[in-house]
């Protein structure tokens, strides 16, 4: 483990990489994000019940993992460096005021978590060369700034223009373990895939992008149950991308 991430499982040329760019809700001791604290247990600090499920798949032979150490709320990994809400100034209706940064702290934040991040990433899979890139992140099933908007799926998976993988997944997931799936749900890859655009789409690397409702994961029967599904899932699409 580093200052920015987390390795977890064996190397295996060929297999499967596990990726969780919110897999932490740590937030270091040098950075005050002028918070309440019961927000740093929040859905904006982290995705719940994603990093033991990645850490139960590297269990198995050919899985490995690289999780952030870090809050989303210290820099979001999914996001261009670029991007206003890499490091956001306002989540789900609550401000953080830690975050509002000059130019030059923003870019110290950045080196120090975010590009270490996804440096690694990309090293991994060019030495790795995985069968198959998995995305793992959980949703809210409510968002404190749109209580009205319903969010019903069990799981859903997300992809932009390389599909193939994405498919078969919807397909594994829904026809054969009957799962609730959002295809493009609850949001568009196209619209939200910033570490699978980078990592993934510009080489060809095939990926699914993967959201878990987090009310389902919580606990550690649901975290158990879900880990073997993707499991079951994953093996059968890198048979069938082989």
């Amino acid at each position: 483990m580093t200052e920015a991430f987390e390795i977890s499982g064996v190397p295996s040329e060929g297999g499967v990489l596990i990726v969780v760019d919110h897999a932490s809700r740590h937030i270091p001791d040098d950075i005050d994000l002028g918070i309440s604290p019961e927000y740093e247990d929040d859905h904006i600090a982290y995705d719940p019940g994603i990093a033991p499920i990645a850490r139960l798949m590297t269990e198995n032979s050919g899985y490995l993992a690289v999780l952030s150490a870090n809050s989303r709320l210290i820099v979001d990994l999914n996001r261009y460096p670029d991007e206003a809400a890499v490091i956001v100034e306002s989540s789900d209706g609550i401000e953080i005021p830690g975050n509002h940064l000059s130019d030059e702290d923003r870019q110290t934040r950045l080196d120090r978590f975010f590009t270490p991040y996804h440096d690694r990433v990309a090293a991994l899979i060019a030495d790795l060369k995985p069968a198959l890139v998995a995305s793992l992140h959980s949703f809210s099933p409510v968002l404190r700034s749109k209580p009205d908007l319903q969010r019903p799926w069990d799981m859903g998976i997300m992809y932009n223009e390389h599909q193939a993988a994405p498919r078969l997944a919807l397909q594994f997931l829904g026809e054969e373990e009957g799962l609730i799936i959002g295809d493009q749900m609850p949001y568009s890859g196209k619209d939200l895939n910033a570490t699978m655009n980078r990592q993934c789409e510009t080489i060809g690397q095939p990926y699914i992008g993967v959201e878990i409702r987090q009310d389902l994961i919580r606990e550690e029967a649901g975290q158990r149950r879900f880990a073997d599904i993707l499991l079951r899932s994953c093996d059968k699409i890198r048979t069938a991308l082989a």
